[in-house]
């Protein structure tokens, strides 16, 4: 009996010593949080709630579980068969692990002396503290109802020199009443937009409306086009980061156009929206530009489940793709980019399954892919147009391509360098066509 009673006792204390520790929160869950977390979930960010402190985040422990183990949270969407990505968002099991046991066990607090070191987060931004913010000099008052056309404000830099951004961040003044911004670099002599003054909202669109009830007939974009790509912001989008060597390229004299499109939701309110930037500390060897992918030309029928359309686009030099960010609305169901080489030779490089218009992610390849003149980027979408779309605003009717968000959009943006030097007309167009386009570059 004697003998019994020592075996049993030892395999108890071999049971203790394998069983886990505790997992406390400043030892423990801090570190996942603001690793993959604190980015959204703090003051003044998208999230519902902050994660920075203990007596913040305990109360969301149970939530928390659940989110980790559905995968919900992070938000990361792209097929893991297909590419591999640099600021791809999933947990890794240990952290999920970790988690799951916070809450199972109590969620303890521990030992405040545990903590890592706190992350300095700079209030009101995500990149750090701005060298530059370019705003709008007025607030836009956004009616409590009705459609509203999009908003054009154009804020001279007054930049003398060329400068090069490596981090630009676009943030709404009042996310209820913002659905995007864009903000484009409109270089000197492009004619977009020349009849809008620096600081007015302007609306090419009402203009078109006036004038086609004068008779007269106007080009929204007056030849120039629009201008290349700085940043954005829709629900769920990062800022615009680029590498050390990379950067977006702003020439002397340029303005920034903000893109502003205003969603009413049932309260009047006013919104004051900004752009910061950081340059890069010197001057990059590559620059960033943003292409799409893009058809307007679909319709999608009444009541179609899984309505697909494509779009390509052959790039005319040579360039190397780091990043891809599918756009759709809410019929949004599916996004996959493909790659066609000049050999024939095609490779999926991103697929994503079930799309989320809440959650607009870029998708940062940790591999960029050398695109050789002649390659060709294919983009398949897939759009849920039934009463079983619980998003869908109303499965009864024909959906087209539109700028509001109960149209639809299909537009498959990407992100490519190139020599400092080359603009997205020598992607675009062959080398004599572009030479003759007097237009801006995207």
């Amino acid at each position: 009996m004697r003998l019994i009673v020592s075996i049993l006792g030892l395999a108890s204390l071999a049971g203790a010593a394998t069983a886990p520790p505790q997992v406390t929160f400043y030892k423990d869950v801090l570190p996942v949080l603001q690793k993959n977390c604190q980015t959204c979930h703090r003051p003044g960010e998208v999230a519902p709630m902050s994660f920075l402190t203990y007596d913040e985040a305990r109360p969301w422990a149970k939530a928390m579980k659940t989110a980790v183990l559905t995968k919900k949270m992070p938000p990361w969407y792209a097929d893991p068969h297909y590419g591999k990505f640099a600021n791809d968002r999933t947990l890794s099991q240990s952290e999920i692990d970790t988690l799951i046991s916070w809450t199972d066990t109590g969620a303890k607090a521990g030992d405040p002396k545990d903590a890592p070191k706190q992350i300095d987060w700079v209030e009101g931004w995500r990149i750090g503290k701005p060298d530059v913010v370019l705003s709008m000099q007025a607030a836009f008052e956004v009616p409590a109802s009705g459609t509203i056309d999009y908003q054009y404000i154009v804020i001279p830099t007054g930049f003398t020199e060329d400068k090069y951004v490596q981090l630009a961040e676009a943030r709404p003044g009042d996310r209820t009443l913002v659905h995007h911004i864009i903000a484009f670099i409109r270089e000197p002599g492009n004619p977009w937009l020349r009849e809008a003054k620096p600081g007015e909202p302007f609306s090419p669109r009402s203009q078109a409306k006036e004038a086609a009830r004068e008779g007269q007939q106007k080009n929204e974009r007056r030849g120039g086009g629009f201008g290349d790509f700085l940043a954005g912001y829709a629900p769920g989008t990062v800022p615009n980061i680029m590498k050390p060597g990379q950067a977006k390229l702003v020439k002397a004299g340029s303005d920034i156009v903000l893109q502003m499109h205003y969603t009413a939701n049932g309260k009047a309110g006013s919104d004051i929206s900004k752009v910061g930037i950081i340059f890069a500390k010197e001057k990059p060897a590559q620059r960033v530009l943003t292409l799409a992918a893009g058809n307007e030309g679909f319709e999608i029928p009444p009541g179609d489940s899984n309505y697909e359309v494509d779009s390509k686009i052959t790039l005319q030099d040579d360039s190397t793709l780091i990043s891809m960010l599918p756009h759709m609305h809410f019929r949004g169901k599916s996004f996959e980019y493909r790659v066609v080489y000049p050999t024939g030779e095609k490779e999926t490089l991103l697929s994503v399954p079930h799309y989320d218009f809440n959650w607009q992610l870029e998708y940062d390849l940790a591999q960029p892919k050398v695109l050789p003149k002649g390659t060709t980027i294919e983009c398949t979408a897939h759009y849920d147009n039934s009463p079983n779309n619980p998003y869908n605003p109303d499965p009864t009717k024909a959906v087209r391509f539109g700028e509001q968000t109960w149209e639809e959009m299909m537009l498959g943006f990407f992100d490519v360098t190139v020599p400092i030097d080359k603009t997205a007309m020598d992607l675009m167009r062959p080398k004599k066509a572009a030479a003759a386009q007097n237009g801006a570059s995207f």
